[in-house]
């Protein structure tokens, strides 16, 4: 069956099979073209048009308009001369000369320089006609800012628009047929749709209202076999949103569906917040409190609402969104889908459902009247559909190399595998590396201290904030950060702090700050704490929230290793806001991730927005996404007996039992002793001292 947006087959073959036959023959008025870069091609008749040579062929050429000269999207660029590979001499005239479609043309898409339209440009000759990359249907799109590396755009919705004919009956009079039989029969004649296409298509409930006031020329939205929107005149653009919530954190990205162009970025606090920072409190809110789950889901949807609002803005209107895609832990998701989260509580944590939700937006109470809502598959209780997008983000599924992707946060996501094996669980951290339970910490906002440093003698301190350029031990730092102070140490700054007081011998392998003659080291209570400023002390509590939360991750990760029997680790991608922000060397200080060539270990931001995104303006990527899941081993860590037999082995620092000796190549590790306020440090074969120190700030 031929559907809307797929390409139309064609008669041609690859250039590379025959291409060498291609030049004009005996046939008069039959004419050679080619199509590059796809290396289609065929024989045409003469004067039919580059885009209706384009659909007999199956190229990749886009039009909304259909050939009426009104989108610019049908753009290409003929070439001139001699082309071997195909034994082909092309001229000047082997289109025909612009006409007034073209002359006439004042669509959006502005003709570039030696395009022409194809729906106006006729072939008149042999001819090899490059279609460029905006011009394609499913093209490729790169992006720095969101990953969206080799993603081939393939929207679950095409735009397609039509000139609906009068039906008279006999006597001249209108024939009284539906609007929608007529929109339907009209598509597949402009379009070609089969009569299979026909027989089953269908218009939306919700559009049947406003059918009526479309008129003779309209545009529509269609999903498969059922038209999900409809506008009077020329649309040129379709909207998707794609949204990661997340349990701190709700951040979305509008975008064109068709051009896979990425519109307006905007994110939010989650307010579910102040029921609980971390997921298990905003479980145990709903357990306690009558209603609670109605109140977390207002909370969230409040927010989305507000958030589609300020993607929007007001330069687009809410009609025009058609695609919704929500990602998110299997908490948040539940939640937003008005689902019960009380069972992901306690053991076996079942899942309401694991596939994914295809419904309407509107259904679950967001402002998008028109917008699908699809909510990507969950991999277990604790591993959701965030880290299915974080997945489809980064592919470990498709490389031979083994990589560990972590999302770090108050519930810490993990994924292992290559293309032979996937495993996944959840390590509950607790909000430390975000700042909460830490006296001194605080969210990452201008004024938090995000670098530190420790000298190893003197053991006085220099730091960063966020928002200045400068250290706290350069010219300028005072002046810099005259707006805002210093007002805590935000979890970048927690992680190098901790690493720091280890590697100068503050504290011991286990974690305890001992006492030393430095006016840095201060009696707090029964223990002791180090001064980073004047108002920020770095108690032993603190110490130890940082332990339990990195122990927590890496048994989580050395029970992957376990399972998957893999013991060494090609690549390691650090997810999420926090992982952009931590630096790799004292990730591995700290014992967060096993030990591995600090080269090999990236921060990849936000890989679920990313991911969601991808799935967002593509439905293959969304197909891959769901096979993915199916075939990922789910380890549940809160059930496993070895889990906390490796726990108490990660408290350590770096590690209890397992060596660092890659580690070691590129920093001084002390010596496992108790802290004594200066503890020696193991060289390991050659000398750093001051330069290798730079090395590791920069």
């Amino acid at each position: 069956m031929v559907t809307p947006g797929e390409a139309q087959s064609g008669v041609s073959t690859k250039a590379d099979d025959d291409g060498k036959n291609l030049g004009s023959n005996d046939v008069d008025g039959d004419f050679a073209v080619v199509f590059t870069p796809s290396g289609l091609h065929g024989r045409v008749a003469k004067g039919i048009t580059v885009l209706e040579a384009a659909r007999e062929m199956g190229v990749d050429l886009d039009t909304v308009c259909g050939g009426r000269g009104i989108c610019g999207r049908c753009q290409v660029q003929p070439s001139l001369g001699e082309f071997p590979k195909w034994a082909l001499h092309v001229e000047h005239d082997a289109l025909s000369q612009p006409g007034q479609l073209e002359h006439n043309y004042t669509g959006k898409r502005a003709i570039k320089p030696g395009n022409r339209l194809g729906c106006a440009a006729e072939i008149c000759g042999d001819v090899v006609v490059d279609v460029p990359p905006e011009s394609q249907i499913h093209k490729q799109v790169v992006r720095k800012d969101v990953k969206l590396d080799g993603l081939v755009i393939d929207p679950a919705i095409a735009l397609r628009y039509v000139v609906l004919d009068e039906r008279l009956d006999a006597s001249g009079e209108e024939d009284g047929t539906s609007v929608d039989t007529r929109l339907i029969e009209q598509l597949a004649i402009d379009w070609e749709f089969d009569e299979a296409w026909v027989g089953t298509a269908s218009v939306e409930p919700h559009l049947l209202s406003s059918l009526h006031a479309l008129g003779t020329e309209a545009t529509v939205a269609i999903r498969d076999d059922r038209i999900v929107g409809a506008w009077p005149g020329f649309v040129d653009r379709a909207l998707g949103i794609a949204v990661d919530i997340g349990s701190t954190t709700v951040a979305g990205h509008l975008c064109d569906l068709t051009t896979g162009e990425i519109l307006n970025t905007a994110g939010r606090m989650n307010p579910q917040i102040r029921f609980g920072e971390d997921l298990m409190s905003r479980v145990s809110y709903v357990m306690m409190n009558p209603g609670g789950r109605q109140d977390l889901t207002a909370a969230i949807h409040l927010a989305l609402n507000e958030l589609i609002a300020e993607l929007i803005g007001d330069e687009h209107t809410t009609d025009r969104v058609l695609d919704l895609v929500l990602v998110g832990n299997p908490i948040m998701h539940h939640i937003a889908l008005g689902i019960d989260p009380t069972p992901l509580g306690q053991a076996p944590f079942p899942l309401a459902t694991s596939a994914a939700v295809n419904t309407w937006a509107r259904d679950i109470g967001l402002d998008l009247p028109f917008a699908s809502l699809y909510f990507a598959p969950c991999i277990a209780g604790h591993v959701g559909a965030d880290t299915a997008a974080a997945i489809l983000s980064e592919k470990p599924h498709s490389s031979p190399k083994v990589q560990l992707l972590v999302d770090v946060g108050t519930n810490a996501e993990i994924v292992l595998g290559n293309a032979d094996q996937m495993f996944a669980a959840s390590s509950p951290t607790g909000p430390a590396f975000e700042g909460a339970q830490i006296s001194g910490g605080q969210r990452a906002t201008a004024g938090a201290i995000e670098r530190v440093r420790i000298d190893r003698t003197s053991l006085e301190p220099r730091f960063r904030v966020i928002g200045a350029e400068q250290w706290s031990d350069e010219p300028g730092f005072n002046a810099a950060i005259a707006s805002t102070g210093v007002t805590g140490i935000c979890g970048s700054g927690i992680i190098e702090v901790v690493g720091e007081m280890f590697l100068s011998g503050i504290v011991d392998t286990q974690g305890v700050i001992g006492q030393g003659s430095s006016e840095r080291l201060v009696e707090d209570g029964r223990t002791f704490a180090y001064r980073l400023t004047d108002s920020i002390l770095i108690t032993q509590a603190d110490v130890r929230a940082i332990q339990l939360a990195k122990a927590a991750l890496r048994a989580g990760i050395d029970l992957l290793r376990e399972h998957a029997n893999w013991q060494t680790l090609d690549e390691v991608r650090l997810a999420g806001a926090f992982g952009a922000h931590i630096d790799p060397v004292y990730a591995m200080v700290l014992g967060l991730i096993p030990d591995c060539p600090v080269e090999r270990v990236s921060a990849v931001g936000n890989a679920a927005g990313s991911g969601a995104v991808r799935a967002l303006l593509s439905r293959s990527e969304r197909q891959e996404m769901e096979r993915v899941v199916k075939a990922t081993t789910k380890i549940e860590t809160a059930t496993e007996p070895r889990f906390q037999d490796l726990f108490v082995d990660a408290l350590g620092f770096p590690h209890t039992s397992e060596p660092n000796p890659l580690l070691a190549q590129v920093i001084d590790l002390p010596e496992p002793t108790k802290a004594a306020g200066g503890a020696r440090r193991r060289r390991s074969g050659r000398s750093r001292g001051r330069t290798e120190e730079k090395t590791v700030e920069e």
